[in-house]
């Protein structure tokens, strides 16, 4: 047991002396600007620096394999990596620059792919050289996906592509996409499913971007006409792409709970504590003056730490072989609830400064709290809605009957 600590001690003090070295000082704290889309200004050159870095060493991926491209790490040394990135207020900018690749599709290559695909695509990923997209839901296929029709044409030595898929993430941005596609229309609606890895660059795909009502647009509308798909590019078996897509939600869920597992956090969010303090006021003892809020700040930090505590303790007993399973739509909920609930708080501790748009009226903080608490709302319909979660931990967990649609 010593003999380990000595180890993890010896990984941190190298990851420090890595990090001093690698990490470019002017994005310390800067994480949380950067991962929200917005722009850096003259930082944007060294984050591309310290992407470029941060995958070459295969931290961006700490835990996947190193033949890959990976870190090849433990599960300790990640959460110890992650700390670390925490403490040198640093973040991981290949989350972003990778779109789906390495909290959805990257894992589910790992489990599914044969080794020619892992091969091609996962050292791609852990350098966060391609941004993924995935094509799950259609207009009339959302909540009840099995019902997707479109549709993949076996034609000899490729498959054609028709269809249209909606609400894609970043499908104007990327290089590939995974999706999943009808190749048997005459088999029960969850068994006649594949799942297809194609590349975007091709005549045959088309993005259309959402504008949403604060004017950012980052979903798609994707139609597919007569794409091509290669044939070495389905992921799975042939008509078995339901379980590959319930497997890769399962990761996106897993992704969405707190659970870094060594992703890096930005090292730059400011605690309620503080904010309570700059923003509400204390009394002669140093509390917050306003005892309500007192006690809901504090019933909330709790709830946060429990989350954080359940989440640690399962990752602990996983010990280092950690399986995403129907926990993640637990742990997924209890997540949407905590950062909901913080969101909440920010924004009633600062008054009508945390109600601001844009205007020089306003801190940078002010803004991102506002942004924050409105996107903030999605976290409980995206990767399966709150409902679906639940639909989701009644069957698998607590094993009671079937009440969706059956086929």
């Amino acid at each position: 047991m010593a003999e380990a600590r000595d180890a993890l001690e010896e990984f941190r003090t190298e990851v420090r002396s890595w990090l001093a070295q690698n990490f470019p000082p002017s994005l310390k704290g800067r994480g949380a600007a950067l991962m929200g889309g917005e722009t850096i200004g003259e930082a944007e050159s060294d984050a591309r620096v310290w992407g470029k870095r941060l995958g070459a060493k295969g931290w961006a991926t700490p835990t996947w394999p190193a033949e890959y491209g990976g870190g090849g790490l433990t599960q300790h040394q990640a959460r110890a990596l992650n700390q670390e990135l925490d403490r040198a207020g640093a973040f991981n900018p290949l989350v972003r620059t990778a779109g789906m690749g390495i909290t959805m599709v990257g894992p589910t290559i790992l489990e599914y792919g044969s080794e020619d695909q892992k091969q091609r695509h996962i050292s791609a990923i852990c350098r966060g050289e391609v941004f993924w997209a995935l094509g799950y839901s259609e207009p009339n296929a959302g909540s009840d996906l099995a019902s997707l029709s479109m549709k993949a044409e076996d034609v000899g030595d490729h498959w054609v592509v028709n269809g249209q898929k909606t609400w894609t993430s970043g499908a104007d941005h990327a290089q590939w996409i995974g999706v999943l596609v009808r190749t048997d229309f005459e088999a029960p609606k969850r068994d006649g499913i594949s799942f297809l890895m194609m590349d975007m660059n091709q005549a045959g795909i088309e993005t259309r971007p959402i504008e949403l009502i604060g004017g950012a647009s980052p979903f798609c509308e994707t139609f597919f006409n007569d794409a091509r798909a290669e044939k070495n590019e389905m992921l799975g078996e042939l008509n078995a792409g339901w379980t590959v897509g319930k497997r890769l939600l399962q990761h996106e869920r897993q992704s969405q709970t707190g659970a870094s597992s060594g992703m890096g956090g930005d090292g730059s969010r400011k605690s309620l504590r503080d904010v309570a303090k700059d923003y509400a006021g204390v009394d002669a003892e140093g509390r917050l003056a306003d005892a309500d809020l007192r006690s809901r700040l504090t019933a909330h930090m709790m709830d946060a730490k429990a989350h954080k505590l359940t989440i640690a303790r399962i990752t602990a007993e996983a010990r280092g072989n950690a399986k995403v399973s129907a926990a993640a739509s637990i742990l997924k909920n209890a997540a949407s609830s905590v950062l909901q609930e913080r969101a909440e708080l920010m924004i009633e501790l600062m008054g009508h400064s945390g109600l601001g748009w844009e205007g020089e009226g306003f801190s940078s903080d002010e803004l991102a709290a506002v942004r924050g608490w409105l996107s903030g709302k999605a976290m409980s319909i995206y990767g399966g809605s709150f409902e679906i979660q639940n639909n989701i931990i009644a069957k698998n967990i607590l094993g009671l009957p079937e009440n969706t649609q059956r086929g």
